[in-house]
C-alpha cells in the first residue's frame, strides 16, 4: 500500500470530516438521543416520543410534534454545518437554542442508516429523505403528521472499531434514560415517553411545576422533602430545589445544573453547592439538588465543548457568590429538621462507628470455647446454629446489641467538659442551629466557644 507523504496538506472529503466530527459528538447511542432531543425542543415540540431497540444499537427513533420542515429544509437537514439557528457571527455569542452548530445530523448520518420524515402545519403532506453511511437519497413525498421523526438504525455499522466499544444493552439503555432525564428536568412543559423493544419504560406527562417532574422521575418521597430557593439579582435568576442533608447520596449523580434550559457540568456551580452543605453531612457524601440558572446569553459562552455540556461564564465570581448566597439564605430560613425524615434519636456517623468498634472489641474479648467451634452444638451465651434456633438467636443478639448501643450512645451525650457543648452535633434537631452558627462565624458575625 502506498504511503502518503506527511508533508503534503490535503483537504479531507466531507464523509471523513463528518466521521471525525461524529467521533467527538457521537460517543454512544445516548449521544444520538441527546442531539435529537435538543432538535425536537428547538422545534417547539409539546410531545416527544423516543423509541429504541437493543439499547439504541439497532434503532433510535425520536418523534416530535414541533413545527416540522418544508421540502427544501428536509433536503438540507443532513448537510454539513446546515442550521436554522444561526444567521451571522454575532448570533454565536448570543445563543438561545439548544443546538446551533449544524453538525449533529450530518455526523450521525455518516455512521448510521438514517431517515427523516417531516411535515409542517401548512403542508398538505410530508417529505422524507434517507442517508446510508453518508450517501443521501432524493427527497420523496410521504404521508406524515405535523412534526418530525428521525430514525437512526445500525449505529456505527461502518465503523466497527467504534461499535465494539459499545456496552451491554442494559448499560446503553441506562445512558439513554439519563439523557432523557436531563432534558425532561429542564422542560417540564413537554410530554416525554421512552420505549425499549416496543415496551414503554418511561412516560412523563406535562407537569405544572418542577417538583412534579422530580416526583415523576425520582419518586414522591424525595420530591416532598425538597426546599425551594429563588433569587433574581445582578442579572442572574436562580431557582433551585434542594434536598435536606439527610437525603445525601454516595455520588454526585443526583446533582443537576441547568443554564438557560441546557444541562451543564460546571466546577463553579458544584463548588457553590458543596459549600452550601458544608458541615451538614459527611465530606464523602453528596447533596441532592436541582439548580436552574437563567442569564443573558451574551454573558456566557456555551461553545467551549463538543457536546455543549460545559460553559464559560464571563464573571464566574459573581455567579458563584450569587448561587452560594441564595442557597445558604434559603437553608437558614428553612425547617431542615422537619424535612430530614430521620428519627430524632438516629445516631450520627461517628456514633455508629464507635458502636461497631465497641461490638468488635466486645466479641474479640470473649474466649472461644470448643462448643462455639462445633457446628450444631450449643455455644456461648446460649446460641445454637441449628435451623430451628436461628430466629431465636437473632432476637437474642439484637437485644444484646441494642443494649450495647444504648450504653455507647448515652456515653456520647454526657457533657464531660462542662461547657454545655457536648451534644451539639449529636442529634439532627440541632442541624439548623449548627448551620447558622457556622455561617455566622464565616462572615465574622459571632464567635462560639463550642468547637464546630
Amino acid at each position: 500500500m502506498e504511503q502518503s507523504n506527511p508533508s503534503n496538506i490535503r483537504v479531507l472529503p466531507n464523509l471523513l470530516v463528518n466521521k471525525i466530527a461524529a467521533g467527538e459528538v457521537i460517543e454512544r447511542p445516548a449521544s444520538v438521543v441527546k442531539e435529537l432531543l435538543e432538535n425536537a425542543v428547538d422545534a417547539g415540540a409539546k410531545r416527544i416520543d423516543v423509541a429504541v431497540e437493543d439499547g439504541g444499537k439497532k434503532l433510535i427513533q425520536v418523534t416530535d410534534d414541533g413545527v416540522g420542515m418544508s421540502k427544501e429544509n428536509v433536503a438540507l437537514a443532513f448537510a454539513q454545518h446546515a442550521t436554522s439557528k444561526l444567521n451571522d457571527e454575532e448570533d454565536l455569542f448570543a445563543i438561545r437554542t439548544m443546538g446551533f452548530r449544524g453538525e449533529a445530523l450530518a455526523s450521525i448520518a455518516s455512521v448510521s442508516r438514517s431517515k427523516i420524515v417531516s411535515r409542517t402545519a401548512q403542508g398538505q403532506g410530508g417529505y422524507e429523505v434517507s442517508m446510508d453511511g453518508g450517501k443521501q437519497s432524493e427527497v420523496k413525498p410521504t404521508a406524515a403528521p405535523v412534526g418530525t421523526t428521525v430514525g437512526v438504525r445500525e449505529l456505527f455499522f461502518n465503523v466497527p472499531a467504534r461499535r465494539k466499544f459499545l456496552r451491554s444493552t442494559t448499560t446503553e439503555m441506562a445512558h439513554i434514560t439519563e439523557q432523557l432525564t436531563r432534558v425532561a428536568l429542564a422542560y417540564s412543559n413537554i410530554h416525554f415517553t421512552l420505549s425499549h423493544g416496543g415496551r414503554k419504560s418511561l412516560e412523563l406527562p406535562v407537569s405544572q411545576n418542577l417538583q412534579g417532574r422530580v416526583a415523576e422521575l425520582f419518586g414522591e418521597e424525595l420530591a416532598q422533602t425538597l426546599i425551594e430557593a429563588n433569587s433574581n439579582e445582578r442579572g442572574v435568576k436562580i431557582k433551585a430545589l434542594l434536598a435536606p442533608p439527610g437525603m445525601s447520596k454516595t455520588s454526585g449523580k443526583w446533582q443537576y445544573f441547568f443554564l438557560n434550559g441546557r444541562y451543564i457540568r460546571d466546577r463553579v456551580l458544584s463548588h457553590a453547592l458543596r459549600e452550601t452543605y458544608r458541615g451538614l453531612m459527611e465530606p464523602s457524601r453528596f447533596p441532592v439538588a436541582f439548580v436552574y440558572l437563567e442569564m443573558a446569553p451574551e454573558v456566557v459562552d456555551v461553545n467551549v465543548h463538543p457536546t455543549k455540556i460545559e460553559v464559560r461564564f464571563r464573571d464566574s465570581h459573581t455567579v458563584h457568590s450569587q448561587v452560594l448566597g441564595t442557597l445558604r439564605e434559603t437553608f437558614l430560613k428553612s425547617d431542615l429538621v422537619g424535612k430530614m425524615h430521620i428519627e430524632q434519636n438516629r445516631p450520627t456517623y461517628e456514633q455508629e462507628h464507635r458502636v461497631r468498634q465497641a461490638v468488635a472489641d466486645y466479641i474479640k474479648s470473649q474466649p472461644v470455647s470448643q462448643e462455639r467451634l462445633n457446628y450444631g452444638q450449643k455455644g456461648r451465651s446460649g446460641y445454637s446454629s441449628r435451623p430451628g434456633q436461628i430466629k431465636q438467636n437473632g432476637e437474642k443478639l439484637r437485644e444484646e446489641l441494642n443494649e450495647l448501643f444504648l450504653r455507647t450512645r448515652s456515653s456520647e451525650n454526657v457533657n464531660k467538659s462542662g461547657t454545655g457543648c457536648g451534644s451539639l452535633r449529636e442529634t439532627p434537631a440541632n442541624t439548623q442551629d449548627i448551620y447558622r452558627k457556622r455561617n455566622n462565624r464565616r462572615n465574622g458575625y459571632s464567635r462560639s466557644t463550642c468547637p464546630a
